[in-house]
């Protein structure tokens, strides 16, 4: 379907485009190495924000605990607002990079590569954003209900080192399956939107035509 786009806006712009969408051509080739590159960083930024705003929540709440005298014996009310506030903050703050990544790398990547490379890079990222965010999800589940399954008595049960393995697997599991690898699906379509959106501009002024 991009392709059927890109001749038909190149016909309407009068511009010729070289469509041999081989491997064996190097635009194409870079292309799929930089998108099948894609869902790793894009992972990466998402988990280290996770952790991040995780972090902030952390020292509020011990914050709290130190100076709200009787939060920790029940007898006063936490301040759920600032909680909530931080968590706001940071799930906003922490996605822009990510966001960024996902808008400029379609458009930098056609200007300097050409049609070509711009469907290597859709190609890459489809193939490697799809594996990584199946394994993710399972990866992510299994680990979470490995905890759940040990807490009810099994392995060992609470306080063992399988529950405390299984504890530490959960604390990245929940990223894995809730964060990054729903996340991968709107970055495959977003890298696409872009790519459309931007085909002409692509098209007038790439280096390879």
């Amino acid at each position: 379907a991009y392709r059927d786009h890109i001749i038909n806006e190149a016909s309407r712009l009068g511009i010729e485009v070289d469509m041999n969408l081989t491997l064996l051509e190097p635009n194409v080739l870079i292309g799929v190495f930089i998108g099948a590159m894609m869902p790793f960083v894009f992972c990466s930024l998402s988990l280290s924000a996770v952790g991040r705003a995780a972090g902030s929540i952390i020292e509020e709440v011990r914050r709290q605990f130190r100076e709200i005298k009787g939060l920790l014996q029940g007898e006063s009310k936490a301040d759920y607002t600032t909680c909530v506030a931080l968590t706001t903050k940071a799930a906003q703050k922490e996605m822009i990079l990510p966001s960024l990544l996902a808008i400029i790398a379609p458009i930098l990547t056609g200007l300097l590569l050409g049609v070509r490379g711009e469907v290597g890079l859709l190609v890459g990222a489809l193939a490697s954003g799809f594996v990584l965010a199946i394994m993710m999800a399972n990866a992510g589940g299994a680990w979470d209900n490995a905890k759940k399954y040990i807490e009810e008595g099994n392995l060992g049960g609470k306080g063992s080192e399988s529950h405390k393995a299984a504890v530490t697997g959960d604390t990245v599991g929940d990223p894995f399956k809730d964060t990054a690898g729903p996340s991968l699906n709107i970055l495959i379509k977003l890298m696409s939107m872009v790519s459309i959106v931007f085909s002409g501009l692509i098209i007038t002024y790439s280096l390879f035509k």
